[in-house]
């Protein structure tokens, strides 16, 4: 298999494993859309980690095999390259993506589809499709311009061009910059903590959040506002407001 999945400590490493470069090929991505798909319904799986290995996140699509699709073969597995990606994007858990060395075309797609982005000092983004000759296929045009702005979008996408780690921070790209060598143990530790958070109000969070950014202010607000009456019918909510009562802020222990 070319991505692997292991849990430790309430938390699923999705670990893309196909070297030298990760190249993200048609099985790969149907391996991806599997994984993700069985984090989401783990219940022992309460945080979820992307990451590609120490020397590079993921280098981009399968060129060679993508150069063998016409036209007809394109349509037919475009929905499902988008639906692999849109899969780890709809996990209802918090997600980061711990990105070392090269996260290039579907390599920066995948990590756009987290939450939250730490990267090795050595990692280098970017979104090279055009210099193909093409463009984003698995969601650049539309998650990166959300992420950063239309404007530093399209500069990317135009140009085709790489940036580093810094420059990634400075975009809004990524949002933490860690010595390589640490970006995995970070991750995870990102992971962990929220891990041992209330479920079901972290999956409302990024529910409201991420529906809400789909649609109109009100419609938003009306989203935020049936997960915030919801969560008052639930145990953690009970054990978070009993413990703050009880014992202060931030020493709720939930289940």
């Amino acid at each position: 298999m070319t991505v692997h999945l292991e849990v430790a400590e309430g938390v699923g490493t999705i670990r893309l494993d196909r070297p030298p470069m990760n190249a993200l090929d048609v099985a790969t991505q149907d391996r991806l859309k599997e994984l993700a798909e069985e984090v989401t319904r783990r219940e022992d799986v309460r945080a979820v980690v992307v990451y590609g290995g120490e020397k590079v996140f993921a280098a981009g699509a399968d060129i060679k095999e993508m150069q063998a699709m016409d036209h007809a073969a394109m349509v037919a597995r475009s929905r499902d390259l988008q639906d692999s990606f849109s899969a780890v994007a709809r996990i209802p858990k918090p997600v980061v993506a711990a990105v070392t060395g090269y996260a290039l075309g579907g390599g920066c797609e995948l990590a756009l589809c987290a939450d939250y982005r730490i990267a090795g000092d050595n990692a280098k983004l970017g979104q090279p499709e055009i210099l193909l000759g093409v463009i984003p296929g698995a969601g650049g045009t539309q998650r990166l311009a959300r992420l950063i702005g239309p404007s530093r979008a399209k500069d990317l996408i135009f140009t085709g061009r790489m940036v580093k780690a810094d420059e990634a921070l400075s975009l809004g790209l990524v949002d933490r910059v860690v010595p390589a060598a640490d970006v995995y143990t970070e991750a995870h530790a990102w992971a962990a903590k929220l891990a041992q958070g209330p479920a079901i109000a972290l999956r409302a969070a990024k529910e409201s959040i991420d529906a809400g950014l789909e649609t109109d202010l009100e419609t938003g607000l009306a989203i935020e506002r049936n997960w915030f009456a919801g969560l008052f019918a639930t145990e953690d909510r009970e054990i978070g407001m009993r413990s703050f009562v009880k014992e202060g802020p931030g020493k709720a222990k939930f289940l």
